[in-house]
C-alpha cells in the first residue's frame, strides 16, 4: 500500500513547519496553558470554532511534530514539544549551523556580518555579544575543550 500516507511527520524536522493563523492561535494557548484537551482548547479560543476543527488542528499540529499527546480517558492531551523561545530561536539556529556546515570562509564570514549588523544596531547588544562569548569559552574549558 505505497499510496497511503505515513500518519506521524518526523518528530524532528528540518525546518520549522510553517503555521497558519489558526494554529498559530492554539499554539499560543498552549504555551500559555500547558497541557490541554481539544474540549480546554475551545472554551479557551476568542471565537467559537466546532470541537471537529479544533481537534483536527491539534492533531495536525501534533503530526507536524510540535505537540505530544497522550491519551487520558477518551480523549487525548496535548502538550507543546517545544517551548515558544525553543521555537522562535530554531530557524536562527538552523540557519546558522547551515552557514557553519559550508567551507571554512563562511564560517569567517557569517561572524564578521554578524558583528557588523550588532554593532550597527545596538551596542549593548555588541557588548552582550561578547559577554556570551566569555561564557562559552569558560563552559568549553570546564568541559575539556580549550
Amino acid at each position: 500500500m505505497r499510496f497511503l500516507k505515513p500518519r506521524i511527520a518526523d518528530p524532528s524536522p528540518a525546518s520549522p513547519p510553517v503555521l497558519g493563523p489558526l494554529e498559530i492561535t492554539v499554539m499560543e494557548l498552549l504555551w500559555e496553558r500547558g497541557e490541554s484537551s481539544v474540549h480546554d482548547v475551545v472554551l479557551k479560543l476568542a471565537r467559537p470554532l466546532a470541537y471537529t476543527t479544533v481537534m483536527t488542528t491539534l492533531d495536525r499540529l501534533y503530526k507536524k511534530g510540535l505537540l505530544d499527546r497522550r491519551k487520558s480517558e477518551r480523549a487525548f492531551v496535548y502538550s507543546p514539544r517545544l517551548s515558544r523561545r525553543e521555537w522562535e530561536h530554531k530557524p536562527t539556529g538552523d540557519f546558522v549551523a547551515g552557514f557553519l556546515a559550508a567551507p571554512q570562509t563562511s564560517g569567517e564570514l557569517l561572524i564578521s556580518c554578524l558583528v557588523e549588523a550588532v554593532g550597527q544596531q545596538d551596542e549593548a547588544l555588541l557588548d552582550e555579544l561578547e559577554r556570551k562569548i566569555r561564557m562559552k569559552r569558560k563552559e568549553l574549558y570546564r568541559r575539556g575543550k580549550p
